[in-house]
């Protein structure tokens, strides 16, 4: 049965693995890592390497406390295997309405803040198949300049693999 670990030993691992003996600190601030590993041997046994180790995450916390967080910067997604519309963020499905009859039509999707997704969608019957699709197509491109500013389609050809 897993025992639970100590608070005291948040960041410290121990590692014994072929001739490796010791205590691993890890400390993590803005996507970066601090690391050291405290060895059994050269800290004269594994209860002095662990004071070792506490003392330098301590330490480490201190200093890790002291760098402003940054906020982390929204990624643009390029591609998706399972898109078959071949613009991400716009798919062809079917709506079943409360009455039972099923419409045709072109979903946009996409998330104007980290954790809120939004969607929409333009009716085939009502608009024709490529007025449909090219209103979603837009309507998605906008979305995405609303989000990530003017120069979001720049940065898409940036991140697009060069054919």
């Amino acid at each position: 049965m897993a025992t639970k670990r100590k608070v005291k030993e948040k960041g410290i691992s121990r590692i014994d693995s072929g001739s490796t003996h010791g205590w691993f600190v890890r400390g993590y601030r803005n996507g970066k890592t601090w690391s050291r590993l405290f060895s059994d041997l050269k800290c004269g046994g594994k209860g002095a390497a662990l004071e070792a180790a506490r003392a330098f995450r301590d330490e480490l916390a201190q200093k890790l406390e002291k760098i402003p967080p940054q906020p982390r910067a929204r990624r643009i997604v390029t591609r998706d295997v399972r898109n078959s519309t071949g613009v991400l963020g716009v798919c062809r499905t079917a709506k079943k309405s409360p009455n039972g009859t099923v419409n045709e039509c072109y979903s946009v999707s996409w998330r104007p803040e980290p954790g809120v997704q939004k969607c929409t969608s333009f009716s085939i019957r009502k608009y024709g198949e490529n007025k449909a699709f090219q209103l979603a197509v837009a309507h998605r491109r906008q979305m995405l300049r609303e989000i990530h500013g003017p120069v979001v389609f720049s940065r898409l050809k940036e991140q697009l693999p060069k054919l």
